[in-house]
């Protein structure tokens, strides 16, 4: 059997019993982790008052994990991806445990800073090796689909994070949030140490042997392509709400509903994605990404269309929710080695995307107006199905 840093990682390892309760479990593990990241959107105006600080201040606490997220991941997953699986998921776990623990007792913005700066070095280590761990677990036939199910994950904390954060201060306070993260954690630890197979170890690699994939031109331009495609999504995403209020006028009160309905509708994309990347990555982020660029271009113009704009926004967020998936086994089947590795860097470049597409609409939107976002993403989007068929012929 050939190492999971292989060329053949997907292909290489039969189904194991026992993988879809492990499958399950590290699901639940990627909402625990994804919505530690999340969460803290909807708590900041608790704990800025609570803190004494300025409501700007707190929001560089996002900025903060991200930034680590996009710059320590492909180190860090190099150093650790060759661990024994299991054993690394439940030192995850107890990191994030530990991590909330000491988000919830923090006195000021320094331990709290602290307390999510560490988390953020361990989550792009979790989502490379988690997606890789999931393909061996379900074997050839099925890995795409396995990666799906883990992105349920995040599929389920951006549709709840942000919305349970807000409930979460105003009925139990913000530290009792993280308290009862730090609890989740410890549970889905001790899960995975009693319920996870054994799974093949990689073989290990020093840094310097894995950064060669960092010189194969079909590698980086496939996550070129996700860092345009994660730009796109960001640059009408970030700014949703706002659409929906000013442009949409949906009720403010309301907005939350929509959002979740967005969530919702989405988790049909993740299952679609997940579908069809198993057969060709690249047809499948060029599909999805036509999706999302008709989606958004249409979110204006019919905004007032009443089921119209419904139908719209669906196919916005199945679109937007399939390409998660996608991105991540396209990437990871690009690579020649060190498929752990590939993950996270996919991961860190979707984070760059995210910010990109975030500067992108705030600086469009006194520039051009609010209404024109969807449009710039729509174009952006066009772009990454323009430019998957000049990716696909760097194919070795």
């Amino acid at each position: 059997m050939p190492p999971v840093s292989s060329p053949a990682a997907f292909a290489a390892t039969p189904a194991r019993p026992g993988s879809a309760i492990s499958i399950l479990i590290l699901a639940v593990a990627a909402f625990v982790i994804v919505t530690t990241e999340y969460l803290i959107v909807g708590l900041l105006p608790a704990l800025s008052r609570d803190l004494g600080i300025s409501i700007s201040l707190a929001g560089q606490l996002v900025t903060l994990f991200a930034f680590t997220v996009m710059l320590a991941g492909p180190p860090l997953t190099a150093w650790l991806s060759h661990l024994d699986r299991k054993r690394l998921f439940v030192a995850i776990l107890l990191v994030f445990a530990a991590s909330n623990a000491l988000a919830a007792l923090a006195s000021n913005i320094w331990v709290l800073a602290l307390a999510r700066f560490i988390p953020a070095l361990a989550l792009p280590v979790f989502w490379g090796t988690a997606s890789e761990t999931a393909g061996q677990l379900a074997g050839p036939e099925q890995a795409g689909q396995a990666v799906s199910k883990v992105y349920l994950g995040i599929s389920g904390a951006l549709l709840f994070g942000i919305p349970l954060g807000t409930l979460a201060a105003n009925s139990i306070g913000w530290r009792s949030a993280f308290w009862l993260l730090a609890v989740l954690s410890l549970l889905i630890a001790a899960a995975l140490w009693m319920l996870m197979p054994a799974v093949a170890r990689s073989e290990r690699l020093d840094f310097r042997q894995q950064a060669r994939l960092f010189r194969e031109p079909y590698f980086l331009a496939n996550v070129a392509l996700s860092v345009v495609v994660f730009t796109a999504m960001f640059t009408a995403y970030t700014y949703l709400a706002d659409l929906l209020e000013r442009v949409a006028g949906v009720a403010p009160a309301n907005v939350g509903w929509w959002l979740m309905g967005f969530g919702a509708i989405g988790l049909l994309g993740n299952w679609a994605g997940g579908k069809a990347v198993d057969r060709t990555p690249l047809k499948a982020t060029a599909l999805f990404a036509g999706l999302l660029a008709l989606g958004m271009a249409l979110s204006v113009p019919l905004a007032h269309a009443g089921l119209a704009f419904c139908a719209v926004l669906a196919l916005w967020g199945i679109a937007y929710t399939a390409l998660f998936p996608v991105c991540q086994v396209r990437v990871m089947k690009s690579a020649t080695h060190s498929q752990a590795l590939a993950g996270t860097t996919n991961v860190s470049a979707a984070n760059a995307g995210i910010g990109i597409g975030a500067i992108i609409g705030g600086v469009a939107i006194p520039l051009l107006g609010l209404e024109k976002i969807p449009t710039i993403a729509a174009a952006i989007a066009v772009l990454a199905v323009v430019a998957a068929p000049a990716v696909a012929r760097l194919r070795p």
